[in-house]
C-alpha cells in the first residue's frame, strides 16, 4: 500500500513576521506549487534522493548554478528530522509504532527560497504520511507545533507557527499567537476565513533572491528579546494590520485591505533589511497599481489588484526583472 500525502506553499497576507514574536498573521494557502511525499513498505528504511540531493554534476559550472539556485542543502535533511521528531513525539506521548520499515519518497514544485514555504511543506507532507503509515492521529491545533520543531530544534532554522498552521488548515487562515494565549493553550487561536470574501490577488516570486530565513531573522530576533524599543512597537503594528486586515476582508473594504498590505511592509522595511532585488519587485508592483508586501522572507510578493488592465501591467513589470506572475489558487 501506498500512502500519499501533500502539503501546499503558503503566502502570508497580513501580519508577517510578527508570529515569531507573539503577533498575528493572516495566511493562504497557494495550491499553484505543492509538496507530495509518497511513503511505502519496505524491508529497510529509505529516504529516496532527489536531484537537489545529489552531489553528481555536468561540471563545475552546473555546480555553481545548482548552489545559486537551490543553495547548499536538499531535502533529504528535512525528511529526516521530521521522521525524527515524529518518532520521539510518539515515544514522548507513550505512542507505541509498529515495527515495519518504510522507503519514503518526496517531489515538490515549490519554487526555493522565495519565500512560499518550501521547506515546511516538506515537513508538514512528511508528517502526515509518517501519521497515515503508523496509525497515529494528532490534532490541527498542535501539528504546526511539531512541525515547526523540526525546523526549530532539528535545524537550528529560526522560524514561526504561521507556515506550519495555514499548512495544516489550509484556505485561509487568521492567527492570533499572543503571548498568553500560547501560554495556556499551547497553541494560537486559529481562525478560518472565507477565500470567497478575498478580492482579486496575485504573487509575483523571482527564483534568484532566495536566503535561508533563519538568516534573515536572527538579526531582529535578538533585539526583540533585548526590548529593543523600535523592534518591539514595530512587530506589534504589524501585528494589528493583521487583525485590521480580517475586519477588512470580512467588511469587503478592499481599499482598505490593499492600504494595509502596503503598510506591512513599509513598517518591516523600518526594521528589516531589504535587498535592492527585493525592494525593485514592491517598487514595480506599486507603480501598476497595486499593493505589494512580501509573502514571506522575501524573494516573492503578494497583493491586490483592482482590474485586468492592472494584471496586464504586473506581468510586464515582472517579466523586465525576470519575475513570475501568478493568481493564486486557494480553494
Amino acid at each position: 500500500m501506498i500512502y500519499e500525502s501533500r502539503a501546499f506553499a503558503r503566502a502570508g497576507l497580513l501580519g508577517n513576521p510578527s508570529d515569531g514574536y507573539f503577533g498575528k498573521t493572516i495566511s493562504i494557502v497557494v495550491r499553484n506549487f505543492g509538496a507530495h511525499i509518497s511513503l511505502y513498505e519496505s524491508p529497510e528504511l529509505l529516504i529516496e534522493l532527489q536531484d537537489s540531493d545529489r552531489n553528481i554534476f555536468r561540471g563545475i559550472h552546473q555546480l555553481v548554478e545548482t548552489v545559486d539556485l537551490t543553495g547548499y542543502y536538499g531535502g533529504d535533511r528535512l525528511v529526516k528530522a521530521a521522521i525524527k521528531k515524529f518518532c520521539e513525539y510518539c515515544d514522548n506521548k507513550s505512542i507505541r509504532l509498529h515495527g515495519k520499515n518504510f522507503t519514503i519518497r518526496y517531489r515538490s514544485s515549490i519554487p526555493r527560497q522565495v519565500g512560499l514555504a518550501g521547506s515546511s511543506a516538506i515537513i508538514s507532507a512528511t508528517l502526515r504520511a509518517l501519521m497515515e503509515f503508523y496509525g497515529v492521529e494528532i490534532s490541527d491545533e498542535f501539528l504546526p507545533n511539531l512541525a515547526l520543531s523540526v525546523e526549530t530544534e532539528e535545524l537550528a532554522i529560526n522560524a514561526g507557527l504561521q507556515d506550519r498552521v495555514i499548512q495544516t488548515y489550509e484556505g485561509c487562515v487568521f492567527m492570533d499567537f499572543d503571548k498568553k494565549i500560547m501560554g495556556s493553550k499551547g497553541h494560537g487561536n486559529y481562525e478560518r476565513i472565507d477565500p470567497n470574501l478575498l478580492p482579486k490577488l496575485y504573487i509575483a516570486y523571482k527564483t534568484n533572491l532566495g536566503k535561508v530565513s533563519g538568516v534573515i531573522f536572527n538579526d531582529v530576533k535578538a533585539r526583540f528579546e533585548e526590548g529593543d524599543p523600535l523592534v518591539v512597537d514595530t512587530l506589534a503594528e504589524i501585528a494589528e494590520v493583521a487583525a485590521d486586515g480580517k475586519k477588512a476582508i470580512i467588511e469587503a473594504d478592499h481599499q482598505k485591505l490593499a492600504k494595509l498590505i502596503n503598510k506591512n511592509f513599509d513598517l518591516r522595511a523600518k526594521i528589516f533589511n531589504i535587498s535592492d532585488s527585493n525592494y525593485e519587485l514592491i517598487k514595480s508592483a506599486r507603480k501598476c497599481g497595486a499593493s505589494a508586501k512580501f509573502t514571506g522572507s522575501g524573494g516573492s510578493i503578494i497583493g491586490t489588484y483592482d482590474n485586468d488592465e492592472t494584471l496586464r501591467c504586473l506581468i510586464i513589470k515582472m517579466k523586465e526583472l525576470n519575475a513570475r506572475v501568478i493568481k493564486p489558487y486557494i480553494i
